[in-house]
Order: structure tokens, then C-alpha cells, then sequence
């Protein structure tokens, strides 16, 4: 039932739908009084159309557990039955969908997939759900999931493959919050190294000096977001090289989103200008 739901969930995610009607569930073999069962996951709302009828509406208790379910599902889809059920919805050729039925699909071939659909979305409804999926993968996890696994595929290899895919992508896309994100993917995986070569930077005070690149940005903006303790009192002057630099300015921009987060902000000193 689990998985079913999971099925549910995925669908309906990738779609954008927070909600969704008695055939939806029907379609992923779910009856409806079997999902009225696990009403501490799938409740029933109701809506009325132009007043003329009643129809039965389900929506998860909240996004989050919709989207672990998705991920759960995807990951046990690969594992169980080596299946990267993303290629359920792109359209394909009945030749293509025989193949793919044959293939061999690597764990990191999932991950790319995933991270892929993540930075696609335009409103980020993907990125917790890319982040449920990751974690997955991790050791401590895979031994959690052994009474529903059929089998104990290593991933440690595979998720090395993810993270270098992932640091490339950091590397090349324009978008702070998408940076951000891919960093939080990281951290599921274990990796922090990007992370530990910024917080020397940070510790150190060379931060000023120091010629960052738009990752290394991104890098910098998800540290300072984590760190309770600079999130309580930003101050701009530790990042920027004295009054009269035209550069401040670009700092002070890439920096908004630890200062929109932040408790007490700072700017004296740092020679902005209205």
C-alpha cells in the first residue's frame, strides 16, 4: 500500500498537483475505502463543482510527506525492479519503452535524471523531494529500508558519480537558489567538501580578499544560512574590502539572502549608497 501511495504521490508531484480525485488513485491500484485506512497520510476533502455535484477530492496531510513518499517510491522503483520510473513521463515510442524495460539503469543515472527535473522546475516543487531521494541512498538508510528492499544494492560508489555530477551543475547554472539547493543535495550525500573550503575562507578572514566564483557565491550564501550564529547578527564589513570599493555593492547583492534571513544587519561602514 505504501508503494501505491507512493505512486500517488510521485504522479501527482511532478505534475505540481497538491491534490487529486478517486481515479488517480484507481490508476495506481488503490481502492478508495483501502486509502480511507491510512487517513494519517491521504485525507479526504471535498469540493463542489458549479453546485451541482459532490465529488470525493485526496490531498496528502502535508507536502513533505508527499514528497518522501515520491522519493521513497522512486528509489525502492530502482532498487526492486531497476526501473527509473522518470521515464514514465516523457513521452516515448513504443520501441524506446521496450528498451528501456531491458535496460540496466545505474544508480547515478537516476540521481542525474532527478537532479535534472529539479532544476527544471521553475517554482523549485522538486527540490525537497530531490533531497528525500538522496538521502536515501546513504548507508545508514539502506539499512532501514532492508524489510521492504528485495535486494542490497551498493551505492557508495554510485553516489560518488551523483556528487561530482552535482558540483559540475553548482559550477555552471546562474541561479543562487538553485546553487543553494544543490548544496542542501551535497549535504544528504555526505559530501561537504565545497562547504569546508569556504568556512576556511570564513574562519580565516581572507574572505575579503579572496576572488570568488558564482559557486563559490552560492557556497559562501548556504554556510552563513545554516550558521545560527551568523544568522543572528550580519554584518557586511566582514566581507567586503573598505568604503570606497565599487564592488561592495555586487556583494551586498550576492549576500541578500542570508541578510533577508537574518536577525541584525549591518551595513555602516561598507560605503553603500541609496
Amino acid at each position: 500500500m505504501i508503494l501505491k501511495l507512493g505512486k500517488v504521490a510521485f504522479q501527482q508531484l511532478v505534475k505540481g498537483n497538491l491534490i487529486f480525485y478517486e481515479e488517480d488513485l484507481r490508476e495506481c491500484g488503490i481502492d478508495v475505502r483501502e486509502a480511507s485506512v491510512y487517513s494519517g497520510l491521504c485525507t479526504q476533502i471535498f469540493r463542489e463543482v458549479l453546485g451541482l455535484y459532490q465529488g470525493k477530492v485526496f490531498c496528502f496531510v502535508h507536502l513533505s510527506i508527499q514528497e518522501h513518499l515520491a522519493a521513497l517510491y522512486v528509489h525502492l522503483s530502482w532498487t526492486n525492479n531497476n526501473r527509473n520510473v522518470f521515464e514514465s513521463i516523457t513521452k516515448q515510442s513504443l520501441w524506446s519503452k521496450v528498451k528501456d524495460w531491458f535496460k540496466q539503469v545505474s544508480l547515478s543515472e537516476l540521481h542525474q535524471r532527478a537532479v535534472d527535473e529539479a532544476l527544471q522546475s521553475k517554482n523549485g516543487h522538486l527540490d525537497l523531494f530531490l533531497r528525500f531521494l538522496l538521502g536515501l541512498s546513504v548507508k545508514s538508510h539502506q539499512i532501514l529500508l532492508q524489510r521492504i528492499m528485495k535486494e542490497t544494492r551498493s551505492s557508495s560508489d554510485r553516489n560518488q558519480k551523483t556528487v561530482e555530477y552535482i558540483k559540475k551543475k553548482i559550477r555552471t547554472i546562474d541561479s543562487p537558489e538553485k546553487s543553494i539547493s544543490l548544496f542542501h543535495c551535497l549535504n544528504e550525500l555526505g559530501d561537504r567538501s565545497l562547504v569546508k573550503e569556504i568556512q576556511q575562507y570564513l574562519t580565516s578572514g581572507r574572505i575579503k580578499e579572496a576572488k570568488l566564483s558564482s559557486s563559490q557565491w552560492s557556497a559562501v550564501v548556504f554556510v552563513l544560512l545554516t550558521s545560527e550564529e551568523e544568522l543572528n547578527e550580519f554584518r557586511l564589513d566582514k566581507f567586503v574590502k573598505g568604503k570606497n570599493n565599487p564592488e561592495n555593492m555586487e556583494v551586498l547583492q550576492k549576500l541578500l539572502p542570508v541578510i533577508k534571513e537574518s536577525r541584525s544587519v549591518q551595513l555602516s561602514d561598507c560605503g553603500l549608497h541609496r
